[in-house]
């Protein structure tokens, strides 16, 4: 192996070359307190930065084994503090652009407000890795090899103590991080037991800055949750003791009130509660069932061979809904092919707004039922179909509703938001659907319907793109190029980080390697979550990537149904 002053000889000897000659660098060096690998040098000064690795032994780093590797819930909290450490470090000691293009940058996986497992840091009980990226700097396209210099042999050595030593971190920040998580991941472990999808603690922040800033509301009215008595339930914590908060229970539940008092901001929390959120997020303690998925209408997206046969019918023209496939679904039918494969993926906890739904999905009135007779009305309703959900398939719904109270008939709990403070009104909703009755005839049969599985084919998943035979990029956090086709998830609301984005392309592709025409769409996902969980997120790329980070089978399944090229053939079936 060589060491740092093999590093500055090459420096030396490539200064004021082009700069392709920056690829002499490739290659793994011992600085003494760690080693500095050098995966891939990038193509010029404006191609994407180098890819670099750092391996600090544990004996520099220091880290205790109870905080650093003892349990998955504190190696993913230290892995993702140690990420935002070295991120404030780089930008503290990297001194910037110096040069032509992305010359002079060192930079890290960038986290938000929730905590994911990322491929940005490693702790094990011999090691720390950190992966990241550097510009290597040039003026035009000639090396500035003594700018080079100065950031492998003193930026980086600043930003490794500062970031990546024990003795140097704010302990009690640190802790903090790492209990935090490990309450959280302990709480969601819990909610099937205490039989509840949902619990929101006392305290919480829910409302946001902003609708493009995800850090809590600081200014103005800021109303910390507090649970109605009917609801609260307790929960002790390992590391924080006693929490109390709202439990959700299982069964359909309605988020009701009037407009701009707190509907949405609380099915909101909800969705992201299936992540872990950094201390001072106000949403520490908000956690949702794991399998819990956000459903919405998506006019124009491809579906491919769904049975939406429990949701609509008899279309004109005798057109098979059983295996119904449309390049471009209206709202009502891709909400409905939303939820069928949201269930065929395994989801347990349906989120609703009905602000963001097709109005004639989710009801027909009366008078509607009364001028156009069911006969000649292909689309059964969600509101008659939510209950069978819950009672044939084991499947909750919380539901944000504010126009319409015939879900009071079909509905277990109802929540009233009043400026932002939630009240229990089950009572009075359900004595209000008894004072009126059933105004309307129920349209849904006797059960839900089963849900048939699909075999994704893998000869319609192409990579290839020009002379590349595997293509696949991000372009923002709701957009995937796949060869030549973009993957629009638009509608996945759920989705946190580009970095989950940029894993979800890769893992596509992967997941080809599971499609033998036999795998159903949900074997071949659990498959890969399987592996991925087990061996990290590695196992989907070939190099040593940087900047994937953890993403649910829901999301995977979410973007394969949205691979326009898709093909399946349905289980038990030959086309």
């Amino acid at each position: 192996m060589q060491n740092e002053i093999d590093l500055k000889r090459i420096l030396h000897r490539i200064d004021n070359r082009g700069y392709k000659a920056y690829k002499d660098l490739e290659g793994e060096y011992d600085f003494r307190e760690y080693i500095l690998i050098i995966d891939h040098v990038q193509s010029d000064p404006f191609a994407p930065p180098s890819q670099v690795r750092i391996k600090v032994p544990q004996r520099i780093a220091g880290f205790p084994k109870e905080i650093s590797y003892d349990n998955k819930s504190r190696n993913v909290a230290l892995c993702d503090f140690l990420t935002r450490r070295f991120f404030d470090a780089s930008k503290k000691f990297c001194k910037g652009n110096r040069g032509t293009g992305k010359s002079g940058i060192i930079s890290i996986d960038r986290p938000g407000q929730e905590i994911l497992e990322r491929t940005s840091v490693f702790v094990t009980g011999e090691y720390i890795e950190v992966r990241f990226v550097m510009g290597l700097p040039a003026f035009g396209r000639k090396i500035a090899g003594s700018h080079a210099e100065t950031m492998f042999c003193g930026e980086i050595p600043d930003i490794i103590e500062a970031s990546l030593h024990y003795k140097n971190l704010d302990k009690k920040k640190l802790f903090e991080h790492i209990e935090t998580v490990e309450d959280s991941d302990f709480l969601r472990d819990q909610l099937s037991i205490l039989g509840i999808v949902a619990f929101v603690s006392d305290g919480a922040i829910l409302p946001r800055a902003s609708g493009v800033d995800p850090r809590p509301l600081t200014c103005g009215m800021v109303i910390p949750f507090k649970s109605p008595e009917s609801f609260r339930v307790d929960v002790e914590l390992p590391n924080r003791g006693t929490i109390t908060g709202m439990g959700i229970p299982k069964g359909v539940t309605l988020i009701v009130g009037g407009g701009y008092h707190g509907k949405s901001t609380l099915l909101r929390a909800l969705e992201l509660g299936v992540y872990n959120h950094i201390p001072g997020d106000g949403r520490e303690f908000v956690v949702t069932d794991p399998d819990t998925i956000k459903i919405r209408a998506e006019d124009g997206r491809r579906i491919e061979k769904v049975d939406i046969s429990p949701f609509i019918s008899n279309l004109p023209f005798g057109r098979d809904t059983q295996a119904f496939s449309t390049e471009d679904a209206s709202g009502s039918t891709s909400q409905a092919a939303n939820i069928i494969e949201a269930l065929e993926a395994g989801a347990r906890v349906l989120l609703i707004d009905e602000d963001t739904s097709a109005t004639n999905f989710m009801i027909r009135d009366q008078r509607m039922q009364e001028l156009v007779s069911k006969d000649r009305e292909p689309i059964t309703p969600f509101i008659d179909k939510v209950r069978q959900l819950y009672r044939d398939l084991g499947v909750s719904t919380i539901l944000a509703i504010g126009g319409s109270g015939e879900y009071f008939n079909v509905s277990d709990f109802v929540i009233c938001m009043v400026e932002y403070k939630p009240y229990d009104l089950t009572e009075e909703a359900m004595a209000i659907a008894e004072k009126y009755g059933v105004s309307r005839s129920p349209e849904g049969g006797e059960t839900f319907g089963r849900i048939i599985e699909r075999i994704p084919l893998s000869h319609s998943f192409d990579p290839s793109k020009g002379r590349r035979e595997v293509k696949i990029s991000t372009k923002g956090l709701h957009s995937i190029a796949f060869g030549s086709h973009m993957i629009d998830l638009g509608a996945m609301e759920q989705l946190v980080d580009i970095s989950q984005t940029r894993a979800i392309g890769s893992t596509i592709h992967h997941a080809t390697s599971y499609m033998d025409g036999k795998r159903t769409l949900k074997e071949i996902v659990d498959t890969v979550i399987k592996e991925t969980t087990e061996n990290g997120l590695d196992v989907i790329d070939r190099r040593p990537m940087g900047n994937y980070a953890r993403f649910r089978g829901l999301e995977l399944a979410f973007a394969i149904n949205r691979l326009r090229t898709l093909s399946v053939r349905k289980e038990g079936t030959k086309s």
